[in-house]
């Protein structure tokens, strides 16, 4: 049969537990948490700058090909 786990006393000589140490992991954790937010938000919104950008582009070339297939036609009469 499994035997109960053994605790181990703690002496009062050890030292109390630095609260800056504390205040500092805090500081650490939250700033990682905004930085990573703050990626999240730069990703999405570089992906909608690169579509934005993507259908701009796709429309000026569109309207540059039937400019250009209207202006054929006129010219040589097709």
């Amino acid at each position: 049969m499994a035997q109960p786990a053994h605790r181990v006393a703690t002496s009062q000589d050890e030292p109390p537990v630095d609260p800056e140490a504390i205040d500092r992991a805090y500081h650490y954790h939250r700033a990682r948490r905004n930085a990573r937010v703050r990626r999240s938000r730069e990703k999405s919104r570089a992906k909608l700058r690169f579509i934005a950008t993507f259908a701009i582009l796709v429309g000026l070339a569109l309207f540059l090909m039937l400019t250009i297939w209207h202006e054929i036609q006129k010219v040589f009469g097709l």
